[in-house]
């Protein structure tokens, strides 16, 4: 073995012992075939490395690979399973959640466990627990942890309640109300299973707790307070008392672990609600961080938090990679992490020191009323980002066609581009680069242990969001819609199809009791909501028959607001003579020289403005002669003229909106920027140098047209194998699965999938023969169709 495979070995709990009368017995049994080789694991063992030693299929072959079976789910509906191999059964999940056991040489169904849960969330994979005596099968099916029988699927009567846990309970707060999703599956450490859980992204939204669990019992072992109590580390990076109704900073992409040590590495995402922090101030630890726990008791070893208040969304998106690698003439034992950024951080993993420096940058301040930006962000000095483009500027634009490229231009004009961590405002939308899906995103990257080479996929989109003021005028129904649904459909329920469907005409494309389950059970990437009930729900429904308001859209195109001259032309005049040259003729003001004065009168009494009017403050200078109808005249202006109010316990919590998820799209539906839309990268860790770089992924119609090598969104990750090849399907819109030498990037073999494959793939080896198996779902990709089958291909016999 070479020093990379011993370290492989050893992370997945393998021992070698070679002794120097054994070298001729091992030299001879190197030469005999292999004849069996599970993926025993989430993304191929809990180092998250993605790496398998086989090499029967390798640069040579590859292109001889045939389909070897197939099996159809039945069902329709998108699959991001990284499918599980041992002992000879494949172990999947159909769209709606069923766990199927198949026949991993032959794809013949052995059994199907149907929980009577409508699945309607993804899930990535299971947890396979043996003691070699023993074995169970964790499965996350919606809010529950199921444990199976693996030979018959049947549930484990003795653990937890029947069979499963209901991941809603032990949070703290009423469990019928939570929403939460086991979405990627938990890790095993002896007798323990770890487990996460996917959070909405605004409230109400339970707390992202990491916990854990007996396997035979199903009792809880430990519990880690990602938004701490008092007294716990981190609580004073929250407002008092947040932990009592703040929400998420949750795991929702799956961990690593350390066996040997007994460290379970732990990447977060943000705290909600996602865009706006005005009822967070603070760093709010331990949302956007890498976590090293204690596996045996939850105790943090060393964190990392990659934003501090976060407003972009800007989860860690896949549990991070582990390896070892020579480091100042050491062997350092380190993890690797991807992230939205498209930055690629490094860290010794055992003491949590970064192994490529970071240091903190400074970025703008707020200019929204209530928000109180970090002042500094962390980014790594090295590598360069794998998202190359970090700011999106006008010679980046489309060249597609003329007519693309005169509107991305016109469209820009009006947007806010500034790069990473530039804060959302109102009134005007701003260009996040990469977008909300990354850069990485949750198939992770692929570490090849021997060559300490780090391959990752990325998409290169360009998002826009902003914020808009939460308006508390209108009924029941629009109130319940803005606090839950805005946040990804839109003020104006237009959505960003079809990954946010449009709810424009939803009554008459889907029957109110179908409706009803959706809103309580979620699809997809929307989140159950089961605390809209009875007249609550009733008024979401009856709101979303009405038509939607030309307002919104006006708040959406990032026009300026308009002039309020119109109402008070006296109050405007004062503003205009004693305010504007400082604050901007729209309140915008330039913080934090000049704060923002729209909405000041939400937030501060009359009394109070009225005095920093007479007396000044900062660079304000004091105006006592403001006095009489003037004053009165400015007041009305402001919205402060009326009674002090009583704040609210929910104030400042969502004072304001989303206005939705919106890709920066031609009117043609392809992106508004120029290519590469999606690239594959091979990284050297050692250096930090880039060793190759393609475009990934392409559009067949045009391709056909003539423009190829565009690359595409992509979503799941890659599978690196000993035999120099790089499987990977993830495309979303020409359907390949695709074979690329790991040393070149040059594609050595693709095959048409019938539908995308938005799946890591797993391989693995039965009677000597290895396979390599994906899905195929489809599912991103409106124009096309979606279904649901496994595909296994292998060399011909």
């Amino acid at each position: 073995m070479t020093n990379g495979r011993k370290d492989w070995a050893r992370r997945r709990g393998y021992t070698t012992r070679v002794t120097g009368a054994m070298l001729v017995l091992l030299a001879c049994a190197s030469s005999l075939a292999q004849k069996d080789a599970d993926w025993a694991a989430y993304n191929g063992g809990v180092d998250g490395d993605h790496y398998s030693p086989l090499k029967q299929i390798n640069r040579r072959n590859v292109h001889r690979l045939r389909v070897a079976w197939q099996f159809d789910t039945g069902e329709k509906g998108q699959i991001q399973t990284n499918p599980l191999i041992v002992g000879g059964t494949l172990y999947g999940f159909t769209p709606s959640q069923k766990v199927i056991a198949l026949d991993a040489a032959t794809g013949q169904l052995r059994w199907k466990f149907e929980s009577g849960v409508e699945g309607t969330q993804p899930a990535r994979g299971f947890a396979y627990w043996t003691d070699g005596n023993e074995s169970r099968l964790f499965a996350g099916i919606m809010n529950f942890l199921y444990c199976l029988d693996p030979a018959t699927g049947k549930p484990v009567p003795s653990f937890g309640e029947n069979g499963r846990i209901d991941l809603r309970k032990g949070l703290g707060r009423n469990f019928e109300t939570q929403s939460i999703a086991l979405t990627s599956p938990g890790v095993l450490y002896k007798d323990l299973i770890i487990v996460g859980g996917r959070n909405p992204e605004t409230h109400p939204a339970p707390p992202g707790y990491i916990r854990a669990y007996n396997v035979h019992t199903g009792q809880e072992r430990w519990a880690f307070h990602t938004i701490p109590l008092p007294g716990e580390p981190g609580y004073e990076t929250w407002p008092k008392d947040a932990w009592k109704t703040a929400g998420a900073a949750n795991n929702w992409a799956g961990m690593s672990l350390d066996a040997e040590r007994g460290i379970v590495y732990v990447p977060t995402g943000s705290a909600v609600m996602d865009f706006y922090g005005g009822d967070r101030v603070g760093d709010d630890l331990y949302s956007d961080c890498i976590l090293a726990l204690d596996a045996a008791t939850g105790k943090l070893l060393w964190h990392f938090q990659g934003v501090h208040h976060d407003l972009w969304d800007r989860d860690f998106p896949s549990p991070p990679a582990l390896f070892t690698i020579e480091h100042d003439g050491k062997a350092i034992d380190a993890l690797a992490q991807t992230s939205k950024q498209g930055y690629l951080y490094l860290f010794n993993r055992v003491t949590g020191e970064p192994l490529n420096q970071i240091h903190e940058h400074a970025y703008p301040g707020s200019n929204v009323p209530g928000e109180v930006t970090a002042p500094t962000q962390p980014l790594p000095d090295w590598p360069a980002p794998f998202a190359e483009r970090q700011t999106l500027t006008g010679d980046m634009l489309t060249m597609r066609t003329p007519a693309a490229h005169a509107w991305a231009v016109k469209a820009f004009r009006d947007l806010r581009s500034n790069g990473q961590f530039y804060p959302m405002t109102v009134g005007q939308q701003t260009v996040v680069f990469p977008g909300f899906d990354g850069g990485a995103e949750w198939g992770g990257p692929a570490v090849d242990p021997v060559s300490k080479i780090l391959f990752v996929n990325e998409n290169e989109m360009a998002w826009i969001g902003g914020l808009i003021p939460r308006d508390k005028s209108g009924g029941a129904g629009e109130q319940v819609y803005k606090d839950q649904c805005a946040m990804c459909h839109g003020e104006d329920r237009a959505g960003a199809p079809p990954t946010f469907p449009s709810l424009v005409g939803i009554e008459k494309r889907m029957a109110v009791e179908k409706l009803t389950d959706t809103i309580r059970q979620g699809t997809g990437r929307m989140p159950s909501f089961p605390d809209v009930t009875g007249d609550h729900l009733q008024a979401l429904l009856d709101y979303l028959r009405t038509e939607p308001s030309t307002t919104a859209n006006k708040e959406l195109s990032g026009a300026a607001p308009a002039s309020p001259a119109g109402t008070n032309s006296a109050g405007t005049g004062v503003y205009a003579d004693h305010c504007a040259i400082c604050h901007g003729d729209q309140m915008e003001g330039i913080p934090p020289s000049f704060p923002m004065l729209k909405g000041v009168g939400k937030r501060l009494s009359a009394a109070q403005i009225v005095q920093l009017v007479h007396q000044g403050k900062g660079r304000m200078p004091p105006m006592p002669n403001l006095v009489g109808p003037e004053l009165q005249a400015l007041l009305n202006l402001l919205g402060a003229a009326g009674e002090e109010k009583a704040e609210s316990a929910d104030e400042g919590r969502d004072a304001y909106n989303f206005t939705g998820y919106k890709k920066f799209l031609d009117p043609d539906g392809y992106p508004a920027i120029a290519p590469p839309w999606g690239t594959l990268n091979a990284i050297d860790l050692k250096s930090g140098r880039f060793l190759w770089k393609i475009p990934f992924g392409a559009y067949p119609e045009l391709a056909v047209q003539g423009m190829k090598n565009t690359g595409s969104e992509n979503y799941g990750g890659p599978v690196v194998t000993a035999g120099g090849i790089l499987f990977i399907g993830a495309t979303v819109f020409d359907r390949e699965f695709h074979a690329f030498d790991t040393r070149t990037g040059k594609l050595l073999w693709e095959y048409e999938l019938p539908f995308a494959g938005m799946a890591t793939p797993s391989t693995y080896l039965i009677d000597g023969r290895q396979y390599v198996v994906t899905v195929a779902s489809g599912g991103r990709d409106p124009r096309r169709p979606v279904g649901g089958t496994y595909i296994a291909f292998a060399l011909p016999k």
